[in-house]
């Protein structure tokens, strides 16, 4: 019975339906009484034909959309036309003389299928382009949305003049699959990245929002393959209202895929297709309606296929070349016409890429002081930061803008800044330039720049101002700019030298925004740092402007985990320490890709320097130092021995000076013949500053490494008009004994002896009537032998023996001025009494200690010209 009820129940519905559809029809028919009858409906397909011919043809003077070289025997492939024999339908009305393009002033006309009637089949055509989108309810995974993206993004690219498109992908539920067959696209750098985690696809939003707020001529294309989270869901579609001047397009799959219970977000300018089992059901495009009361096309709409790959290769092939010669980026675009223009007083700006074709600037102001830069081995961090360098240094003069400039790895990322014996040409902004720098040398900076601050907070009080830009015209000082490439290499391991360093640039980084003092820190990473464990948030805090290349991401903070640059020549730059929404993705040039121009463009800065600009002080790490290039010294009372080039700013000469005091003695130790080279040094240093015959030099070779070098000292010596005794280890002692008894017959006797512990056998001996050994006699030549003007110049092999001859560490101070070569630093740390010393033996460096003054400093020992001590074997 209830069967019969609902059977009869449907015959009544279906019955008062069919009664309102016959009496709406016949209310139709009386309004269209007396109205002229309609075009037949062929006519009217015939007419849309000429429309959809007119619409689709490319504008005069352009060229062909087909693939312009196909091969022999093959029909050209076109993308942006009907097939032979089919019309195309576009919504709005006729054309307007001209089919307008993405880049242009209005969308474009973009094929999506053929619509069916009773009267046959014709293509339809859509508006796409800034300010027009696209939705479709199913999502990729359904092949016919897959294929239809793909045919849009082909069809918008081209329409388009090549390189106004940049596409973008979102797919978290293919993982990227729906872009596949478009991969030579990506290629030839037309499709970008295609975000698929949360990470992606939020960074991917941040750019399309920072694009969308930049009004960028270049348009955007998003395509959405399927429906991310909602919080990115109501992002996207916020995108879609932000109106033709945002310069972006949004192609949207699987909008309906919401959370359970909540409505889908509302799109704008968006038209909306549908699917059955079929065919496609398509809406009113906003401005460019079918239907008078908002139902769509009335008609079904068939999808077009995949094209062949042969097509998608084609126009990636055109677009490519094109986009290659269009986005030509060199080193002369981010440079301005005129030189030294700019004024530094309220900060510094420059030109470092393009976004699309727009200038991208950045600045050293108050906003962002510091600049962090991160990127992989071989990711570009050198090509920026020669383009930054190149930019100021054109923009300002050398007294509105100084740069230090520190390089850690195993480069010469800025020798072409600094003289060399082939070129004696210098960048005139330069103050200090480190080549493969020590951690010394680079502390030393610090320093420096600390120091810096303290004389301009001292001229800021005089003056009653808190800033640089405040001060007056007549003591103005020119803004620090101070790069380190590799800077973590500062902090290595965790002593003393590393917890120093952090402090200073902590201190720099927060006081430098004041007093126009700025650091750009460079590196593969700015994680794992033992020294900076607690303090990397303080320290990286004050770094505002962040550059990610290839392989950085990381600086960007933890947000940031994916979705950076991956080619080489890309950066993403973010103006709010690594906050989300301040991305921007930039193109840089590498500056030595025109050699010849760079060379140019040195020349000419050179050229224009003032009278009053020196050359940079500069540290070669890898460079050998020769006494034979320091000024010859003058005579003086107080002697010194010059045994090197101390690590320092200014590379001033390491020496000790030899005074009257216990203890003015110098110990060479180590078992690196360097040993010998830093003696021959030390006694040629002091010949220069005694008159002929003045001081006598006793001179005892007593190891085989050391007889060439102990011959060619022995032969300076002469040439300076010095008496010169040679003698044995038995020579030695009689000559101790004689020193330690009185003193010698001139004002000065130096003994110079290579390889003292060689002689430790002879010393040890006592006498058969005294029972003084010659160890009794070194002592007390060592306690009462500067009194008398007499001092010893030795090199011990080993730390040991030097403190058997010395009589133990009670006496150490008996030499007080020692250089340390190859000896570890637990060793030379426990011979002199120190807990926490900062050494680490290398090759041509040794560590100078002072025990009166007292001081320790890195240098790079004196050394025989052609001598390279890391051939050492």
């Amino acid at each position: 019975m209830g069967r019969l009820a609902s059977a009869y129940g449907q015959a009544v519905a279906a019955h008062r339906q069919a009664r309102q559809r016959w009496t709406a029809a016949r209310a139709l028919l009386d309004r269209l009484a007396g109205q002229p009858v309609p075009e037949r409906t062929a006519d009217l397909v015939a007419r849309l034909a000429r429309l959809a011919d007119a619409l689709v043809a490319p504008p005069p003077g352009s060229t062909d959309r087909a693939d312009p070289t196909p091969s022999a025997g093959a029909p050209p492939v076109v993308l942006g036309g009907p097939p032979p024999g089919h019309v195309v339908v576009s919504p709005g009305g006729p054309a307007r003389g001209h089919r307008p393009t993405p880049s242009g002033d209005g969308p474009a006309a973009v094929r999506i299928g053929e619509a069916s009637t009773a009267d046959g089949r014709f293509p339809l055509l859509l508006p796409l382009g800034a300010g027009r989108h696209l939705a479709v309810d199913g999502d990729a995974r359904d092949p016919r949305v897959a294929v239809l993206l793909r045919v849009l993004v082909l069809r918008l690219l081209t329409t388009a003049a090549p390189g106004s498109v940049r596409v973008v992908g979102i797919d978290p539920a293919a993982w990227g699959a729906t872009f596949i067959p478009l991969r030579p696209l990506r290629d030839a750098g037309v499709l970008g990245t295609v975000a698929t985690t949360e990470a992606e696809i939020g960074a991917l939003l941040d750019a399309a929002e920072t694009h969308a707020r930049a009004g960028e001529a270049e348009l955007l294309l998003v395509v959405a393959a399927s429906a991310p989270g909602p919080r990115e869901l109501a992002r996207l579609a916020a995108l879609t209202h932000a109106g033709p001047s945002a310069g972006v397009c949004v192609l949207f799959a699987g909008r309906a895929v919401t959370t359970p219970g909540q409505a889908p977000p509302t799109l704008g300018g968006t038209t909306e297709v549908r699917l059955d089992e079929r065919y496609a059901r398509v809406g009113d495009p906003p401005g460019y309606p079918f239907s008078a009361d908002g139902t769509g096309l009335p008609v079904p709409v068939l999808l077009d296929g995949d094209p062949p790959a042969a097509a998608v290769q084609a126009l990636a092939d055109r677009l490519g070349a094109q986009v290659r010669r269009d986005t030509a980026l060199h080193l002369a675009d981010l440079l301005p016409e005129r030189r030294w223009t700019g004024s530094a007083r309220g900060g510094l700006t420059t030109v470092v890429g393009r976004c699309g074709r727009t200038p991208v600037s950045l600045a050293f102001d108050d906003a962002t002081p510091h600049w962090l830069v991160g990127g992989r081995t071989g990711a570009g961090k050198t090509v920026f930061l020669l383009d930054v360098l190149y930019g100021l240094a054109t923009r300002y003069s050398p007294a509105e803008l100084h740069l230090w400039l520190l390089d850690f790895k195993e480069g010469v990322s800025f020798t072409e800044f600094v003289p060399t014996d082939r070129d004696p040409s210098f960048l005139p902004h330069a103050r200090a330039v480190g080549v493969e720098s020590d951690r010394e040398y680079g502390l030393a900076v610090l320093r420096e720049l600390r120091r810096e601050l303290g004389r301009r907070a001292g001229l800021f009080k005089r003056h009653g101002v808190t800033k640089l830009a405040d001060l007056p015209a007549t003591e103005a000082v020119p803004r620090t700019v101070a790069v380190i490439d590799e800077f973590h290499v500062l902090f290595a391991g965790n002593d003393r030298l590393a917890r120093e360093a952090v402090d200073l640039l902590e201190e720099l980084a927060r006081k430098g925004r004041s007093y126009g003092v700025h650091l750009v820190l460079a590196s593969q990473s700015t994680s794992g740092v033992e020294a900076l464990y607690g303090r990397a948030e303080s320290l990286f805090g004050q770094f505002a402007l962040r550059v990610a290349l290839p392989g950085g991401e990381a600086v960007l903070g933890p947000r940031a985990t994916v979705a950076g640059p991956t080619r080489i020549g890309t950066a993403l730059v973010n103006t709010a320490a690594g906050a989300a929404g301040a991305d921007t993705l930039l193109r840089f040039p590498d500056a030595h890709a025109d050699a010849r121009q760079l060379a140019r463009l040195r020349y000419e800065l050179w050229d224009a320097r003032p009278d009053d600009t020196g050359p940079p002080e500069v540290f070669r790490g890898y460079a050998t130092a020769h006494l034979e290039d320091e000024p010859t010294p003058a005579a003086t009372r107080r002697p010194a021995v010059l045994v090197g080039r101390t690590v320092d700013v200014a590379g001033s000469t390491a020496r000790f000076d030899l005074d009257a005091s216990p203890g003015r003695h110098l110990a060479v130790v180590g078992t690196s013949a360097t040993g010998a080279h830093v003696l021959r040094a030390a006694a040629l240093s002091l010949a220069g500053q005694h008159r002929p015959g003045e001081a006598e030099f006793v001179l005892a070779a007593l190891v085989a490494a050391a007889d060439e070098v102990a011959d060619d000292t022995a032969a300076g010596l002469k040439a300076a008009g010095h008496p010169v005794t040679q003698v044995d280890a038995a020579g030695l002692r009689a000559r101790v004994a004689g020193l330690a008894a009185g003193p010698g017959e001139r004002g000065r006797t130096y003994l110079v002896v290579f390889g003292v512990d060689a002689a430790h056998a002879v010393l040890a001996a006592a006498d058969p009537d005294t029972y003084r050994t010659g160890h009794d006699d070194l002592r007390a030549l060592l306690r009462a032998g500067p009194g008398r003007g007499v001092h010893l110049l030795g090199w011990w092999r080993g730390l040991r023996r030097l403190a058997d001859d010395l009589g133990g560490s009670q006496n150490r101070d008996d030499v007080a001025c020692l250089v340390a070569l190859n000896v570890p630093a637990d060793d030379l740390g426990l011979h002199l009494g120190v807990t926490d010393l900062v050494w680490t033996p290398r090759p041509n460096r040794a560590l100078l200690v002072d025990r009166h003054a007292p001081r320790t400093a890195l240098i790079v020992p004196f050394v025989r010209p052609g001598y390279h001590p890391d051939e050492e074997h």
